[in-house]
């Protein structure tokens, strides 16, 4: 393939380009990596080979998807599509891509990354982060193992490990601290989440499960600064953004704990629709799942948190 031939890129499949960007898709759904999203609300029509994000309003095809994810000019996303060895598949034949299996497509190596996350640091950027704005407990960070790095465009990220119950890394979650970065049309120039590509991240802070101790409260939050400010309020807690991105495996596991361990979770759903829509999806799964009310002047628990701080402190 030439680089006269944008067409053809056109017609890559756009969730296997999704994936090489670093997106984690399920049920042809992936986090919005253009604004701060908990509910997968970025859909993919195999179909019609485009995605359409139905909260910011992204959409597009694959070369679309490709400039917003990478913040590049058209002819740059074209070279990526071009090198990336993405094998064209004909959709007009196919209703979903079912018959791409889990094994071909490309697993997370761990062994890139796992380096990072034994010593961390903390940029001043990190820092004003987690401690001036979310005032979170540096012992609930160090436990999170949280780090931080700056990429060649000066954009510092924060670089959020998900491990499996016994520690293995199994995915990574980068976000954006530079919010105040935008374009000419005051949209943000970097895409506020980025996954490594093959991340496994659909619960957070499963290593916690290992500390419950019988009919021990775990609290399940929307996302992982949620997570940390509910840790940070002396509870154990695990995220949970998607119900939609949650695998068998997944849901399996929170099952367990009920028929184990009789544990009770309980939830304080953001205030907004989404929300509540996966507080009533969550509890499908978990029929003793504990709803709580936020106070009317907080959108979700780590701003209640914050709040509640800023009080002790005065």
């Amino acid at each position: 393939m030439n680089k006269f031939e944008p067409q053809k890129l056109r017609d890559l499949p756009i969730e296997e380009v999704a994936e090489r960007l670093g997106l984690q898709m399920m049920h042809h759904k992936s986090l919005c990596p253009f604004h701060n999203d908990h509910h997968a609300s970025l859909s993919f029509n195999v179909r019609r080979n485009t995605f359409r994000c139905f909260v910011c309003g992204a959409n597009g095809g694959t070369i679309d998807l490709t400039m917003r994810v990478l913040n590049t000019d058209f002819r740059s996303a074209c070279r990526f599509l071009n090198d990336g060895n993405i094998t064209t598949v004909n959709y007009g034949y196919v209703g979903t891509n079912s018959h791409i299996t889990e094994e071909k497509k490309q697993a997370f190596d761990a062994s890139k990354y796992e380096r990072y996350f034994i010593n961390p640091w903390l940029s001043t950027e990190a820092r004003g982060f987690l401690y001036d704005r979310r005032m979170l407990d540096q012992r609930v960070i160090r436990w999170c193992r949280l780090t931080s790095w700056r990429d060649r465009q000066g954009v510092n990220w924060l670089q959020i490990p998900y491990y499996d119950a016994d520690w293995n890394l199994i995915g990574i979650q980068q976000r954006n601290l530079n919010t105040s970065i935008h374009d000419g049309d005051g949209g943000l120039q970097m895409p506020r989440f980025r996954f490594p590509r093959g991340s496994r991240c659909s619960i957070y802070n499963l290593p916690v499960l290992k500390k419950l101790k019988p009919k021990e409260p775990l609290f399940i939050t929307e996302g992982c600064s949620d997570c940390w400010a509910m840790l940070s309020s002396g509870h154990k807690a695990i995220a949970i953004p998607s119900a939609t991105l949650l695998k068998p495996d997944d849901t399996k596991l929170l099952k367990a704990l009920t028929a184990n361990l009789s544990t009770p979770f309980h939830m304080y759903p953001d205030k907004d629709e989404p929300g509540e829509r996966l507080f009533m999806l969550l509890r499908d799964i978990l029929p003793n799942l504990e709803h709580h009310h936020l106070p009317v002047d907080c959108k979700d628990f780590a701003d209640y948190y914050v709040k509640k701080r800023k009080e002790v402190i005065i």
